[in-house]
């Protein structure tokens, strides 16, 4: 049972819509932080790689209205002529600041037009319909994760915009070393993926059986000193270590070290969020690339966890720790934005596993070697371009979430995928190997 079907179970559907308006909240005040800034930090592409956040902010609010709005409140459109321009799959994201979009006090105003009657729907639906988009809220939960999903990529395009002051930090636990940096898994069946999570997207459905031979995975995400032996190592330089795309991929851009960072004499720096300091040797390592991910594992003579591994290795629970909901007890894992990067190594020892792996959950979110390919028995819900359109050899699969990440968005068969060159996100990894 999970923490949400706790509240519903107990407090009934109005204990559950509560919660849900009190999330609606948070993750609002969430988006609005992030864009506090002036009309030119909005409005400016950043990046190629990513939309002016000024698009991110009125996307949310577009959302919000096609889904609870038009599809669960039957409301006629309210701004229907700008629905083309934030349909994510209409125009790249390149283009988007060539596109009439909406200014930023304009975009606040609908999205705040959009979410007092979203308030409304939810008073007066039902979540105990049958109906799958009302059973247990499920509409609400795509809004909110959605909407976070969005808060974390505005995270993203404020790194790269190596703008201070705009990301708050905070402290964290301290790490402590592993007595043993590997945990064996044994071979065995187990249940892949989800029937049971009430907010779960359709990729991590349905829960299925799989048998995996025995592995040994890392006890902590891979960290910046251990990654540094590799830099230091020449790993940049030689195409022992990477896959014919990869290495075009390094001589093609130059690419000598983790995104953000460089190196002055004997020490390597980085830029976080406009700061410029030492590497701190004992975080995970992020900003990595998936192809340097599995040039590191190869280095290190590992390889990359399959994620068939990496969700085993979580020890079949919604959170490796168990059903209860991260959002309030810091001592688990390192989510929600409590600090603008990854925690120590170690720090969380208390959100381990039942086989004793360590921060699955929270810091970085983790390469593993698979494809982004639909479960046996999948079915597209609610709409295709959410991810049936992804579907194939094009996306390799990360899993885990990020210190950027909200509670409400992540959980152990929680899948997100990205193209293997990726390095704005705030991915790391950890290695595997198989039994010998």
């Amino acid at each position: 049972m999970t923490d949400l079907d706790a509240v519903l179970g107990n407090a009934g559907p109005t204990g559950l819509k509560e919660r849900i308006a009190a999330e609606l909240a948070a993750v609002r005040e969430r988006s609005l932080t992030y864009t506090d800034a002036d009309d030119d930090m909005l409005v400016r592409q950043h990046s190629p790689l990513m939309s002016p956040l000024v698009w991110d902010l009125a996307h949310v609010g577009n959302y919000e209205e096609l889904w609870v709005l038009r599809e669960v409140g039957g409301i006629e459109p309210l701004r229907p002529e700008i629905d083309h321009l934030y349909d994510a799959f209409k125009y790249p994201r390149k283009d988007r600041p060539s596109l009439p979009l909406l200014g930023p006090a304009e975009a606040r105003k609908y999205i705040s037009g959009v979410r007092g009657r979203v308030l409304d729907v939810l008073d007066r639906v039902d979540l105990t319909d049958p109906d799958p988009l009302r059973a247990g809220g499920y509409v609400f939960g795509l809004v909110l994760q959605h909407e976070h999903q969005h808060d974390e990529t505005m995270l993203a395009t404020l790194q790269l915009s190596r703008r201070p002051g705009l990301v708050r930090d905070g402290e964290l636990p301290p790490g402590r070393p592993a007595a043993e940096p590997e945990v064996h898994i044994p071979a065995g069946v187990f249940t892949m993926g989800t029937d049971t999570v009430a907010w779960a997207y359709d990729n991590e459905r349905p829960a299925h059986r799989m048998y995996l031979p025995g592995y040994w995975i890392d006890r902590h995400p891979v960290t910046n000193g251990a990654y540094l032996e590799f830099v230091e190592d020449g790993g940049y330089r030689d195409p022992r270590w990477w896959l014919p795309q990869g290495w075009e991929w390094v001589e093609r851009n130059g690419v000598e070290a983790p995104l953000f960072w460089t190196r002055d004499g004997d020490t390597w720096w980085r830029i976080r969020f406009g700061r410029e300091e030492p590497v701190p040797p004992d975080e995970p390592v992020q900003h990595v690339s998936w192809y340097e991910a599995d040039a590191y594992a190869r280095w290190a003579g590992k390889r990359l966890p399959t994620e068939a591994e990496w969700e085993k290795a979580c020890g079949g629970r919604t959170y490796p720790w168990g059903e209860a909901d991260p959002g309030h007890l810091a001592r688990w894992a390192n989510l929600g934005h409590r600090a603008a990067r990854p925690a120590p190594a170690g720090a969380y020892p208390d959100g381990a596993s039942p086989y004793g792996v360590e921060q699955l959950i929270g810091d970085v979110w983790e390469w593993t070697d698979s494809w982004f390919q639909p479960y046996p028995g999948y079915r597209c819900f609610p709409y295709e371009e959410y991810s049936k359109v992804f579907f194939g050899e094009t996306y390799r699969v990360l899993r885990g979430g990020s210190w950027a990440t909200h509670p409400c968005a992540v959980r152990t068969t929680f899948r997100n995928w990205d193209y293997p060159i990726r390095r704005q996100i705030f991915a790391g990894f950890r290695c595997a190997r198989s039994e010998e």
